[in-house]
Order: C-alpha cells, then sequence, then structure tokens
C-alpha cells in the first residue's frame, strides 16, 4: 500500500492567491483543499484531520489570528501564516501561538512550496516559548533543535527587518543561535536556549544562554577564532582531523561584526551588540 497523501487546507479570500497555490503545489502529490472564510475552515478542521493550513490573517468572516489562537490549543495541524500583515505584533502572536512559519505576501512561489515541504516532515518537538512579546523585546525559549533553531532565526529576520547594510547581523545571530542548540544543547530537544532581541533607535542586541557547561577558546581548535590572527589554515586541518564538514568562520564574523561581543564567566551565554547609525535616517 502506497504512503498516504499529506493533506493540505488553504484559507484565503483572494481567488488570484488561491489559484497560485494550487498550481504550485498541485505537482506533489498533496490532497489539497480550499475555502475562503474562516468558518468553513473551522467547520472542515472539525470534520476531518489535515496535515497543515496554509492560513491568511485578513479573513472576511473572522480575522484568521482568531482561528489560529483556538487550534493552538488543541492538537491538530501545523499552520503557516500567508499573509499581507507585516505588523511585529502580528508575527510575535503568530510565534506565541504556534504557528510554523510566517510568510509576508507577495511572496516567492518556490520559497512556500520549500516551506510546506519542511513543515509537512517536521519532527514533533517541544514548544517555542514566549518569554517576553515585545517588538522592541522578543525573549523566547527555544528547544534545543536545527527545526527550531531555523524556525525562529526566519522570524527574527522579518522581525528585525534589518536594511541591507545590516544583513550580516542577521547571519551573526543565526551562528550564535545554531552554536547554543549544537555545542550547548546537544540537538536535545529537551534542553533549551533562551535567547533575546533588544532593538532601539541607536542599538541591537542578541543575547544567547545555552544549557551546556560553557568554553573556553583555546580549547575550541576547530574554529578560525581560536587561531592567531591570519591564521586560516590550522582550524581547517583540525576540523578535517576529526571528520567535521567545512567551515569554522562563525565566531570570527561574529567578532568582526559586532561593535561589543560579551562572554559570561563560562561562556555558555553571550550578548552581541550593534549600533546603529542614526544618521543616515
Amino acid at each position: 500500500m502506497g504512503q498516504q497523501r499529506k493533506s493540505i487546507l488553504i484559507v484565503d479570500d483572494d481567488p488570484e492567491i488561491i489559484r497560485l497555490l494550487l498550481r504550485v503545489l498541485k505537482a506533489d502529490d498533496l490532497d489539497l483543499t480550499t475555502v475562503s472564510t474562516a468558518h468553513e475552515a473551522m467547520d472542515l478542521m472539525d470534520a476531518r484531520d489535515f496535515d497543515l493550513v496554509l492560513l491568511d490573517l485578513g479573513l472576511p468572516d473572522k480575522p484568521g489570528m482568531e482561528v489560529l489562537e483556538e487550534c493552538s490549543r488543541v492538537d491538530g495541524p501545523r499552520f503557516l501564516i500567508i499573509t499581507a500583515d507585516d505588523t511585529s505584533a502580528s508575527m510575535i502572536r503568530a510565534l506565541r501561538d504556534q504557528a510554523y512559519g510566517y510568510v509576508k505576501k507577495p511572496f516567492d512561489p518556490q520559497a512556500v512550496v520549500e516551506l510546506v515541504h519542511e513543515a509537512l516532515k517536521a519532527p514533533e518537538l517541544p514548544p517555542i516559548e514566549v518569554i517576553s512579546a515585545k517588538p522592541y523585546w522578543l525573549e523566547l525559549s527555544v528547544p534545543c533543535s536545527r527545526n527550531a533553531a531555523e524556525r525562529v532565526d526566519q522570524f527574527m529576520r522579518q522581525l528585525s527587518n534589518l536594511p541591507e547594510d545590516l544583513e550580516q547581523v542577521s547571519q551573526c545571530f543565526r551562528e550564535l543561535l545554531m552554536n547554543a542548540v549544537e555545542w550547548g544543547g546537544g540537538l536535545d530537544p529537551k534542553r533549551r536556549v533562551r535567547i533575546s532581541f533588544l532593538k532601539t533607535e541607536r542599538m541591537l542586541q542578541y543575547r544567547v544562554a545555552d544549557p551546556g557547561e560553557g568554553f573556553k577558546f583555546e580549547e575550541i581548535t576547530h574554529a578560525a577564532i581560536a587561531q592567531a590572527p591570519g591564521d586560516v589554515i590550522t582550524h581547517t586541518e583540525v576540523r578535517a582531523e576529526k571528520g567535521m564538514r567545512g567551515g569554522g568562520f562563525g565566531l570570527l564574523l561574529v567578532k568582526a561584526m559586532a561593535d561589543e561581543l560579551l562572554f559570561n564567566e563560562k561562556q555558555n551565554e553571550v550578548v552581541f551588540i550593534k549600533y546603529l547609525d542614526t544618521e543616515k535616517k
């Protein structure tokens, strides 16, 4: 017997969006159902099971966010928000109500297809917990898994909304987060990394605390930052000897990009600060 087809409910009142999503997803052997109102969606989800719901927030009869909130209280399908609402408040609320991802219209159809398949294949994990939900002070508790870290990274990129010349700041946060879940948390989803993002007119601050025992720079010989200035070879040889993938430049990039980079005594918690050029505004 063949594998059961994955079922997706598309909830959007824009016929063009419906047609686009049907066109890009129909080639992937998915069971696709469409509705245009929140009440139709709720009735269908009561009547049958879906693996994933693609949900617009601006529905004619009821806000899509209320649908997400109601469904987050019970075991049900995963939700991928696809909406023109690009406000920080909506993104944070969607994250708090365990939306798998948040896509702003207009969107890249191929990127949506990839996110849909990721959401359908992702393992069950403990929830991402929202500790502080202010746009200028977001604080999260994240399970130590690559999947959860990838989701948080995508939410944070949209929330921070950095100009192109500061795109590397987002990459620095990703590096710190991935190090925390991989090395500090050992990719154990029962353990958690706590992160915070603070934003003012003059400053961006990321704080990442992992549950590990910390490290010393002289011990991480597989990283470029542990070598003498200008030595970009030794750490690659160490990585090859240990059978590790190429790379090892992440912390060096972080150090170069940060205006201030502070570690606690154990070095299992780090604060990254970038000052903003307010004269460009």
